[in-house]
Formats: C-alpha cells, sequence, structure tokens
C-alpha cells in the first residue's frame, strides 16, 4: 500500500525525520505512539504534502508513485487523506460547500461523475447521520464555532465522504470525551475495509480500544525505534517510553 523509504526531513535547517522507514500493506492499521518532540506529527505532514518541510532524502511509494514528487491535492486525488491534529477555521464557507467541492475535485481528477448539489445533500446526510452530527452543521461555516470535539468528528466525515485508501488520523483522540472518541472510532471503523490502510498517531493507548492496531511503532527522536503488535501499546502505557529510549 505504503513503502516510506529512509526519510529524512528538516524544518528551518532542523533535522526531524532522521531514516525513518515504514511499510504498510492494505487492510493494515499501524499506530505510531512516541514522547513529544518525537517527530510524529513532522511525519504525517511530511506525507500529505506541507510544505514548510524540506525533503532531505527518502521516497514515499503509493499507488506506484513516489508522492513526495506531487503536490499536495495530487497526493489526495490518489486516495491520501489526512485528519489534522489541530482543524482550522475557514469563515465564509459552509460545511457543505467545502464537502461537495472537495468530493467534485477528487471525484473529476480520478474520472468518475460529478454529483449535483441535491445528489451530494443526500449522500452528505447518510455520512453525519453515521457520526452522529446534527444537521445544522453542514449549513456552518467550516469548523467556525465548533468545540474540539465536533472539529474531529467533522475531520472524520471529510473522511467518510472522500473514501481515501490510505488515511493518517493526527492524533484525532487529543481533546476527545469518551462520548466523542466512541463516535470518531466508529465512523473510522465503518471506513475500514481490505483494500484500504489506516496510520494512527497517538499519545495515549485509550483510542486503540476503539480502533486496534495490527501494528504498534514507537517513534524516537525521528525514527522508529521499536514495533510489535497491539500489546504493545498496553506496555507502553504501563511502563511509559524510557526503557526503550
Amino acid at each position: 500500500m505504503i513503502e516510506i523509504k529512509d526519510l529524512c526531513a528538516s524544518i528551518e535547517g532542523k533535522q526531524i525525520l532522521k531514516g525513518l522507514s515504514l511499510s504498510i500493506k492494505a487492510g493494515e492499521i499501524h499506530a505510531i505512539m512516541g514522547p513529544n518532540g518525537a517527530g510524529k506529527s513532522t511525519l504525517a505532514k511530511v506525507l500529505s504534502g506541507d510544505p514548510s518541510y524540506t525533503i532531505e532524502s527518502g521516497e514515499v511509494w503509493f499507488k506506484g508513485q513516489n508522492v513526495l514528487e506531487l503536490p499536495p491535492e495530487e497526493r489526495v486525488h490518489l486516495g491520501l487523506f489526512m485528519s489534522f491534529q489541530y482543524p482550522l477555521e475557514i469563515a465564509g464557507v459552509t460545511n457543505f460547500q467545502f464537502l461537495h467541492t472537495a468530493y467534485n475535485a477528487c471525484a473529476k481528477a480520478r474520472g468518475q461523475a460529478l454529483l449535483s448539489e441535491e445528489d451530494f445533500a443526500t449522500k452528505l446526510e447518510e455520512k453525519m447521520a453515521l457520526m452522529e452530527m446534527r444537521s445544522e452543521f453542514k449549513i456552518r461555516n467550516l469548523n467556525e464555532g465548533f468545540s474540539g470535539g465536533e472539529k474531529k468528528k467533522n475531520e472524520i466525515l471529510q473522511m467518510a465522504i472522500l473514501e481515501p485508501t490510505f488515511a493518517i488520523l493526527d492524533e484525532t483522540d487529543s481533546g476527545l470525551d469518551i462520548d466523542a472518541m466512541r463516535i470518531v472510532a466508529t465512523g473510522v471503523n465503518h471506513l475500514l475495509s481490505s483494500d484500504r490502510a489506516l496510520l494512527l498517531i497517538t499519545h495515549y493507548q485509550r483510542l486503540l480500544n476503539y480502533i486496534h492496531p495490527h501494528y504498534v511503532h514507537v517513534m524516537v527522536d525521528g525514527k522508529i525505534v521499536h514495533s510489535g503488535g497491539a500489546e504493545l501499546a498496553l506496555e507502553l502505557e504501563a511502563k511509559g517510553y524510557e526503557w526503550i529510549c
């Protein structure tokens, strides 16, 4: 599905990723955990094409292409999605307008049929019901005035609409109460299938009670230093990172 090879990246002259390699196959869920400053969010941003970062070396292969050579929008059209740790508010653009435009842009790039506003409204209502979001949220400005939990649910709503092949969730559990985490996890699990893959970036094991990873990786100082099964997250919860670092 996606192959990250010896990835090195920096920002403002400071190297953050230091030769990171990771292979994720279709149908797999991988979780990356690690202390603050390990480079977890940097990895997510580099994969999604954040221009703030300089790629020093390495490759990221996805659907036969090195996506590091592609602009962010082409990565999305290929089927890559990232849920932001801190979703932006955009005044003057409603949730409906944003999602409808994003859906049709991907459909056009993939040679698929575009949806009219009426047909898209039906699709959106279905996905909003899955996320337990009230209908009024589709006419509100994008994330404007949303609570932290509402913003995170809205990110997964975008994922449900775009139906990516490979999704990156950057600390989606941050700031969520128990009910919101359950709803977000339900939405994510609904989208999982044998031909899709998921990368979870998290500080805490609690999200993994709802979304069960096949593999857990520990990231320290820009590299993956330890990997294991789902039980590794429980061990990290109990012991912290010092025994690995």
